[in-house]
């Protein structure tokens, strides 16, 4: 008969131990063991990505469904390099008969010396030389240049990294051609571009013609850099020292930080009118593939110098820079939209630029200056974004308390507004109106863009509040900073884009917030077509159509509004050179205008065509609104829950805009006019400020 009162036995019979004493007997047999072994069983794309190389059920690997080739050579040098080490450290007869070969290396991104074959640091390399491909090759895996802790020399990492920018693309790049998947790229690729690459002096003339053009276009709309300083550090990075500097001497200049030189390169690469690029857009069919590949290459640097992971100023600014450089589409698989202008707000909330105190206490005024241009920018930006692509905002009213919208105060003697007002007044005015719609742009995005409103719609009290903060918006600032009846004759191309992507920022507002309640109803209404009427809570549905009416004139005339400017700058040749200030207003006001079969919307189509040399999205957003245009011209309506207010297309007649400003003159039925602005923006000069901006050969 089994005793069953025994401690080590358990219900079943069966001799075992206590819970307790059998995880402290394996917990120290645990100890015993050694390690498990990792497997590396990432593939060489997946690895330079830092993506799993995971494959999920009825899916294709990460790396099979971007098109890059599924290769293991950095797990194969490994592997090789860990059996030869083993092999040495087997004891042996000392012979010199045979002497052993020297084990396989492979250089790694944190090796402390270049592999055997690397060139010496003032040498020029290739741009097709093996060890300078950004990532998977015949051979073995190189960093595309080395790391800062790597470099020997201002001039080496410089002109290597220039090399690294310059070079036909490899077979994992999402730049690459469809042609060069698969296979290392070869000169042949890019044709007389490529020979005339591969030269190091070239290279070096052609990037300093980038950063010009850098200067000349993107630094009137995007200031974060100070052009002399960065002029004289590349110069330093450029300029070849061959012995350290002596105690005596003065200290080196800072060197320009390889991912902001990578960034500002790729931005002039958008607009430049060199003859390189000019045949290179003409041998790709208008779009400029070394220029594509510029953006893809400044992104790869800044994840190697690990941009978006240290809080430093130049950091900030090298993300504050990426963001709008690379394609404007939440769509797009390699933007990472958003995701760089999240780093920048990271950095800055890190440094604390958000407190008014550690602002005050900067003492260097240019450092001082960027960062508080940087903080509004970044700022702004998060309110814009979060409202354009129905994201919450980063940012809240509370998260920083700075009122200052300069780097200085202004001086008291500055402040006596009965005379003209400063640019600098005018500085801090457009700031304070932009601030003000950037914050009513927040409470949009917090009230629009959540669960319960895409489901049961939005509140008919919420949407009045909004209205009512946009028209109030429209009657403090936008006489100020938005477009006015009559232009100065010495209005340029940075004051007239300017003033149009003030004006088009608000009016744009009204068409996002129209197609919020066309896509999800007003909530009082969805619920009398669901459950019914409520006796104990009436709906006054006649106020609520009155309502939508408003919202829907507004919306159009908004819509109107855009297209006429965007067809005075697209007569211009301004939105050739624009950074994607206006591109947002003008896809989506032309994206309700082509629903609606209004004839306007062929400005904004003109205009997404020439957006579409620099930005090769809008070329494909431009064929969509045409789509759009035709289906509503056939009859096939693209409204929704607005249906009811939705006025047909008119007849296009004359339209002007009112004395502020902020609307436009309607007939005496209602119906609002086509919007023609070309007369009222005629004095802007026609070649005055665009022909110095373009590229003089």
């Amino acid at each position: 008969m089994a005793d069953n009162s025994s401690p080590f036995k358990n219900q079943s019979g069966t001799i075992g131990l206590p819970t307790q004493t059998m995880q402290n007997q394996i917990h120290e047999l645990a100890k015993t063991l050694p390690p498990p072994r990792r497997q590396n069983i990432a593939c060489d794309a997946c690895r330079a990505r830092k993506v799993k190389c995971n494959q999920l059920p009825g899916q294709d690997k990460h790396c099979l469904t971007k098109n890059y080739p599924c290769t293991h050579f950095v797990q194969q040098a490994t592997s090789e390099k860990k059996r030869s080490s083993a092999v040495n450290r087997r004891p042996r007869a000392l012979s010199t008969s045979n002497p052993t070969a020297a084990p396989v290396t492979t250089p790694t991104k944190y090796s402390t010396s270049p592999p055997a074959d690397t060139p010496s640091p003032g040498s020029s390399p290739s741009p097709l030389a093996p060890h300078y491909l950004p990532y998977a090759n015949n051979h073995a895996i190189a960093f595309p240049y080395q790391l800062p802790h790597l470099r020997s020399s201002p001039h080496a990492s410089t002109i290597q990294l220039l090399s690294y920018l310059f070079s036909p693309e490899s077979p994992t790049d999402p730049a690459s051609f469809p042609h060069s998947r698969g296979r290392s790229p070869k000169i042949s690729d890019w044709g007389e571009i490529g020979k005339r690459l591969e030269d190091d002096a070239f290279r070096v003339e052609l990037a300093l013609d980038l950063v010009e053009v850098f200067f000349q276009i993107c630094h009137t709309r995007l200031p974060l850099l100070n052009p002399a300083q960065f002029r004289s550090r590349l110069k330093y990075s450029l300029a070849s020292h061959s012995s350290p500097p002596s105690p005596q001497r003065t200290p080196p200049e800072k060197p320009v930080h390889p991912a902001l030189l990578a960034t500002v390169i790729a931005w002039g690469a958008k607009f430049s009118e060199h003859p390189l690029l000019v045949m290179d857009r003409e041998g790709a069919g208008g779009q400029s593939r070394l220029a594509r590949t510029l953006v893809n290459r400044a992104r790869e640097v800044a994840e190697a110098e690990k941009v978006h992971r240290i809080s430093c100023v130049d950091h900030v600014v090298i993300a504050l820079l990426i963001e709008p450089l690379q394609n404007q589409s939440p769509d797009d698989p390699d933007g990472f939209h958003g995701f760089w202008l999240t780093c920048s707000i990271r950095h800055l909330l890190e440094l604390q630029i958000n407190h008014k105190s550690v602002m005050q206490n900067i003492q260097d005024a240019e450092a001082r200056g960027t960062m508080i241009f940087a903080w509004w920018m970044a700022c702004l930006a998060d309110a814009y974004h979060s409202a354009y692509y129905r994201r919450k905002p980063q940012l809240d009213d509370d998260d920083y308390d700075i009122d200052f919208y300069t780097a200085d105060p202004t001086p008291p003697e500055m402040s006596d507004h009965s005379v003209t007002p400063s640019p600098r007044e005018q500085l801090e005015g457009y700031y304070r109106a932009a601030h003000a719609l950037a914050r009513t742009a927040r409470h949009m995005s917090r009230q629009l863009w959540r669960p319960t409103t895409e489901s049961d719609g939005i509140s008919f009290e919420v949407l009045c509040n909004i209205m009512a903060l946009l028209n109030d918006w429209r009657d403090e600032h936008l006489p100020r900073v938005g477009v006015p009846s009559d232009f100065e004759s010495e209005w340029d191309f940075v004051s007239a884009v300017s003033a149009c992507a003030s004006d088009a920022t608000y009016h744009v507002m009204w068409t996002i917030l129209f197609n919020a309640v066309d896509d999800f109803g007003i909530r009082e209404i969805n619920e009398l077509h669901r459950i019914g009427p409520n006796p104990n809570h009436p709906i006054d549905t006649h106020n609520i159509e009155t309502v939508k009416h408003k919202l829907y004139d507004e919306a159009l005339h908004g819509s109107l509004r855009i297209a006429g400017l965007t067809g005075v700058l697209t007569s211009n040749g301004y939105l050739k050179l624009d950074p994607a200030v206006m591109h947002f207003s003008c896809l989506t006001a032309g994206t309700l205008l082509a629903r609606l079969g209004r004839p306007e919307v062929s400005n904004c189509i003109a205009g997404l065509k020439q957006y579409s040399y620099a930005y090769e999205e809008a070329a494909d957003e431009a064929k969509e609104m045409e789509r759009a245009y035709g289906a509503a011209l056939s009859g096939e309506s693209e409204i929704n829950c607005m249906q009811s207010v939705v006025i047909p297309a008119q007849p296009a007649q004359p339209m002007s805009l009112d004395a502020g400003g902020g609307g436009f003159v309607q007939n005496g039925n209602g119906s609002s006019h086509s919007s023609t602005v070309d007369h009222e923006m005629a004095s802007i000069p026609q070649d005055s400020s665009y022909s110095h901006l373009m590229y003089r050969r």
